[in-house]
């Protein structure tokens, strides 16, 4: 099948393919890669050469936006750059791009990137009304498609790689919950925020962290005073924010599902003299504005979720279906509900972990997720000193 390669080369894939090969020129497949297989070194993708070497057509990574989180400039696109050039592919094989927040664009991307040559996408949706176009216009021409990180409803994807999604707004919803006791809350009135209604990633982490909440709720331990309609904008989430805090000036603790969206109403609460370790709020991503609420004591902690693994489980899943291969089962250790056409999903689901000062230190710092150099400026050098951190 592989007849034209180089005797150099097919001493390679012999070699590559261990105790298994036979002494037939053929390509070494990966098959013992797992979840737990990437690290920030990105050494596994090393694996994935033989495998990149008898691929077909380009892979191309089309990101959502810039403003929903810093995470698609500051990790996605370089990690999946890296896990695809580690993997073998030259720079003219594949294409990282962003949709910079309109649907035209992301489409127009797709189709752009299928005419010059694409036979795998991993889209990331903007929502699911253009995720469902790209993946009907892409499934017509025979080009497989992976959706990164949101899943599009009512499409036709192949698979699916993001974090547990659930998982992380439970961790969000225990945060809070672990906050409000070490911070002495007293009958803790919650407005309760949330994601953009677009976005399926928002409907599952609101199910994790209303299966914390609502026990509370109902209790009568806890009162939510306010559910918000919800956006990924954070100029929008501010608003939101205000209209209820002027509402009812005795909330004392907001359950907020990103940085991004959090750091307004954190500069808000700021204005208003609101004290250190009296306020909780909580946060995902683990972005540098919200690690550093996180010390200063307006936030009880983040999400993280490191990009690494995530990039390099889709760059894998993309490598296999360009070479017209199966992923092995150890890879796909999921699967996610498509509600719209009543679907699962194939799905490499990563574990987030929630970050706080206690561990700040032994995560992110240590995966280099955000220098120290970077988080402990100014202010915040004597809390990254509290916290064990030495930038």
């Amino acid at each position: 099948m592989f007849g034209g390669l180089s005797l150099a080369m097919s001493a390679m894939l012999v070699g590559a393919a261990g105790g298994g090969a036979s002494a037939s020129v053929r390509t070494s497949v990966p098959t013992n890669i797992s979840t737990t297989s990437f690290t920030n070194s990105f050494t596994a993708m090393k694996q994935f050469k033989s495998l990149a070497a008898a691929g077909k057509g380009k892979v191309a990574a089309i990101l959502p936006d810039t403003v929903s989180s810093t995470r698609y400039v500051e990790f996605d696109q370089p990690d999946i750059t890296k896990a695809l050039s580690t993997a073998g592919l030259s720079s003219s094989q594949y294409v990282v791009q962003n949709a910079l927040g309109s649907d035209a664009t992301q489409l127009t991307d797709a189709q752009t990137d299928i005419s010059n040559g694409a036979t795998v996408l991993l889209v990331d949706p903007l929502d699911s009304g253009v995720g469902a176009q790209i993946e009907s216009y892409a499934k017509a021409r025979g080009v497989k498609v992976i959706d990164y990180d949101r899943l599009t409803l009512g499409g036709s994807r192949a698979y699916y790689v993001s974090f547990n999604n659930v998982a992380v707004g439970k961790l969000i919803g225990q945060g809070l919950v672990s906050c409000v006791a070490a911070w002495h809350v007293k009958k803790p009135q919650v407005v309760v925020m949330h994601g953009a209604v677009t976005d399926n990633n928002a409907t599952l982490f609101a199910q994790g962290y209303d299966s914390v909440l609502n026990p509370l709720f109902k209790s009568g331990k806890w009162t939510a005073v306010a559910h918000t309609a919800g956006t990924w904008d954070p100029p929008t989430a501010e608003t939101e924010f205000q209209a209820v805090y002027t509402a009812h000036p005795n909330v004392n603790s907001a359950l907020i599902p990103n940085d991004e969206t959090g750091a307004p109403v954190i500069t808000y609460l700021q204005s208003l003299h609101v004290k250190p370790k009296t306020f909780p709020t909580t946060g995902q991503d683990a972005t540098l504005t919200g690690l550093q609420n996180v010390l200063a004591g307006y936030q009880c902690g983040t999400a993280y979720k490191p990009i690494y693994l995530e990039a390099q489980a889709a760059v894998a899943l993309a490598l296999y279906l360009r070479a017209g291969k199966t992923p092995p089962k150890s890879l796909v250790n999921g699967s996610t509900a498509d509600t719209t056409s009543s679907t699962n999903v194939p799905s490499v689901l990563e574990t987030p972990e929630w970050v706080t000062t206690k561990n700040m230190n032994a995560t992110v710092i240590k995966d280099n997720f955000v220098p120290a150099s970077q988080l402990c400026t100014g202010s915040y050098a004597a809390d990254c000193t509290a916290a064990g951190i030495s930038g």
